[in-house]
This record gives structure tokens, sequence and C-alpha cells, in this order.
């Protein structure tokens, strides 16, 4: 079979994290009971205006700013003309002309070797009410109608389902870091499309492109993409030639449906709205918003290897938002870094997992962390020691000196107590030492086992290891 060069592009709508929707003052929410946050604008009632949530505004620019797009300082909304049921006015207003952002760009790591996805335009306009399907009938939920998106889209510059998804990831992070949305995919607050053609060599023209519309997860992106890369080869391989067509994901299937060909380009008759002014964007509105943008993903991340973290561990914590914003507030201070990871991706993580908490909402304040980690780096409190106290420690305001002494943890620290402690055992163990000379792992595991059973876990692991090790090493 030929190979073939897949070339793909996203378009991708992300709903903002607004209180109140773009051209009325309805609750922008999700989950309540059906057209219970409605009014007549966003029914579509004949004689309402819609007026302009500055909110909107302020998203736009500030997601415009973090994907590298160029901000344009004089636009329009316009009206996009289409008749179907979850649009009652019979067109959806939007930005045709003069998308707000363009030419921008997000970086993505692909084996090794940075690449940059090239965002055409970035444009701002209201969703549509949401249309469930039940037998023969269709019910329509307002709420959604006029939520604020904005649409992101990409040059075709993508050749894999693993660029996309890397992609998406990307810029769902990106979003999300921003409070620009909350990005769940789930819930139908980002929702991707993928246009993928395939073509012989780079000098031919672009192929035949097919649009897959409403991927409902990141996974589900790359493989609609594969299977629609598959479809394309097996079709051009038996010398088929097929037209322009909207296809969709289906779950069940694990493979593409045609939902539609296109005969013809659509004939939107977009036109300048004329019920909303246009805009003019200042440099001060553009400088206030860049203020309010927090230390992103790439900069946390370099941050917090710079400090000693692993790269595992730096990666886990910008993926969990409320424990990467705990983390910064530690970063000033002088404490072993590691160790904080460690303690909060671990232990602690654990903690929150079970009990369903967000860090926020425990007693662990942050002058009461740097303890915990000090008592760490120095050996007062063991691995052991922590999980039995732990759960006091983030349930109550003692002191962390109080409930070591509450606790009646009395670590052995004295490196001339430990060595004695370890001497005995290596003579008691001439077996394992001879596995360990003779390069078996598994020895020194052992003999720290034992080191550990003597001292009833109060000696330091730490300190013990090095001492276990350089007596062997003699």
């Amino acid at each position: 079979m030929t190979n073939y060069i897949p070339t793909i592009g996203v378009e991708v709508h992300v709903e903002l994290k607004t209180k109140t929707k773009i051209f009325s003052n309805s609750i922008n929410g999700y989950g309540e009971m059906a057209n219970s946050l409605t009014n007549v604008v966003d029914l579509g009632y004949p004689g309402t205006l819609p007026t302009l949530n500055e909110e909107v505004l302020n998203l736009a620019i500030k997601a415009a700013t973090v994907l590298n797009c160029k901000i344009r300082r004089q636009m329009h909304f316009d009206r996009k003309n289409y008749f179907y049921p979850d649009n009652p006015k019979n067109y959806q207003i939007t930005q045709f002309d003069t998308p707000i952002g363009y030419d921008g760009y997000v970086e993505i790591e692909v084996d090794g070797k940075t690449k940059k996805i090239e965002i055409e335009e970035m444009h701002i306009e209201e969703d549509t009410c949401k249309s469930t399907h039940r037998g023969t009938k269709t019910l329509l939920d307002f709420n959604r109608a006029g939520v604020p998106l904005i649409e992101i889209v990409t040059k075709p510059c993508m050749e894999s389902s693993k660029e996309a998804k890397l992609y998406l990831e990307k810029l769902k992070e990106l979003l999300f870091y921003c409070d620009i949305s909350d990005c769940k995919m789930e819930e139908g607050s980002m929702r991707a499309d993928a246009n993928v053609s395939i073509r012989k060599s780079e000098s031919d023209p672009f192929g035949t492109k097919c649009e897959i519309k409403n991927i409902g997860s990141i996974s589900n992106v790359g493989l609609s993409i594969e299977k629609e890369i598959i479809r394309q080869q097996a079709l051009l391989e038996r010398g088929e030639t097929f037209k322009e067509q909207t296809r969709r994901y289906d779950d069940k299937l694990g493979d593409t449906v045609l939902m539609r060909v296109k005969e013809t380009g659509n004939d939107y008759r977009y036109f300048p709205e004329p019920d909303i002014p246009y805009l003019y964007v200042t440099d001060e509105r553009i400088e206030r918003v860049k203020e309010d943008i927090p230390m992103l993903p790439n900069e946390r991340r370099k941050k917090y290897m710079d400090l000693g973290v692993s790269e595992l561990n730096a990666n886990k914590l910008v993926q969990n938002r409320s424990l990467s914003d705990y983390f910064n507030t530690l970063l000033e201070e002088k404490i072993n870094f590691k160790i904080a990871s460690n303690l909060l991706l671990g232990d602690i993580a654990a903690y929150l997992n079970k009990h369903e908490k967000n860090i926020e909402n425990t007693t662990l304040t942050k002058e009461r962390f740097i303890d915990l980690i000090n008592n760490v780096d120095d050996g007062t409190l063991t691995s052991k020691n922590l999980k039995d106290i732990l759960d006091t420690v983030l349930d109550n305001n003692l002191s962390i000196k109080e409930i070591i002494k509450e606790s009646g943890i009395k670590n052995i620290t004295d490196d001339g107590a430990i060595r004695e402690i370890i001497i005995k055992i290596i003579n008691d163990n001439p077996e394992s030492v001879k596995d360990y000379k003779d390069g078996k792992d598994r020895a020194i595991k052992f003999l720290m086992g034992q080191v550990m059973k003597e001292t009833k876990g109060s000696a330091n692991p730490k300190i013990a290891n090095e001492i276990l090790t350089s007596e062997l090493n003699k």
C-alpha cells in the first residue's frame, strides 16, 4: 500500500467561564433543569436586542494572548444565517470578517522535538440550544443558547493523530489554567472537530477533506483521525474518489460514520450584525487583561524542576491545578522542594482522594506544611510516622511538634546508635553480605528490612541506608 501523508486541522469550540451569557443576563450554568436559565433574548423573541457581556471580551483577549495570537483592535460581529430548530433567530451572532485573534500558535513536544501548531484565527460567538432526540421527537433545552464561545481554528499543519492529541492537551491546559474555561469535554464545554485529508507527496495539492464533528474526548479525536486516514487510504488504493463530507465518530462502532455529503459550499449570507456597535480594543484593556494571567504550565514545570523537583513530579503537579497552586505558595521558602512534592503527590494526595477533598478544605496551612517538610527532612519523621499521623495533621490545627509529642514518636537520629545496630545486623547475616558483594540487589533491601525491624521503624531510612551502604562497601 502506498504511504500517504495526512494533513489535519482542528477546530475547537470552548465555552467561556462567565457568570452570565454573551448577549443576555441569563445565568451561564450547567446541569440545571431544562429551560430554567433563559430569557426572551436567548429564546429569540422578535424585537429583543443583544448586549455584549464585557467579561466575554476580556476572556477572549486573555485566550488570544496565551495562544500567541495577534489581537485585532477594531472588530465587529456578523450574522451567520441558517435555519435549524436549535437556532430560533434563524441566525447565529459570530465573528466572520474580523476575528478577535489571528496568526497564533501553540508549541507541542513531539518525539523530543518542538513543533508549532499554527492557529489561523480565534473568534467569539454564541452557542445554540441543545437538541435531544427521542424517537420521532426533538426536545430543545435553551439553557445553552447564548452561552459564550470562542472558536479556535488551526491551519492544516498537523500530520498525525498524535500531534492533534498533543495540541488539544496543551490547549486544554492553557485555557484551564487561565480560568478561561473549565474545558470539561464530557459536559460539552470543549468540543473538537477534525478536518482530515491525505496525499501521496508534499508536492501534491491537498486531498479531499472530510470533517469529523463534535468529538467528545481527546482520545476519540486520535481514534477518529486514525480511522479516517485508513478509510481514505482504502478508497484511493481502489482508485475511487469521494466528495467533501461531514462525518461523526461512533463510540460503539469505533469508527467514523457519514452524516452528510457537501454537494455545494454553505451560503450563510454573512453580514455585519446591525444591533451591536463596532468594538475598539485599547492597549490599556489588553494590558489589564495580561496582568490577570497566572503563571502558565510550562513556566511552572521549569520553576519546579529548577528547585529540585523531578520531571515526573513537576508534570504531576501541573496536572493537578489545586496542588500546583498550593505548591506555588512555597516557592520563595527555603525548604526541600523534592520532599515537598513527594509529600503532596504521595500520602497527601491519597488522603485527598480518599476523602474527596481539595487541599484548601484541610487544615494544612502553609506554615504547618513547612514544619512537616522540615521534620521529614531532618529525620524527625519517617515515612511510617507520616502515615500514622497524616489524618491528624490534615484534620486539626495542632502544631506538628504537638502532634509528634502526642503520638509518642521518638526516632533514632543519632548516627552512632544506628551504625551500631547496622554492624550487628551485618555480622548476623553473612550470606546476605556475600550476596551484596556478588551484585545481588535484593540483598541490601533485605538488610534494610532487618534494620527497620530491629529499630521498630524508628530509624531514619535515608540515614540508615547511607550508613548500611558505607559499612557494606568497607
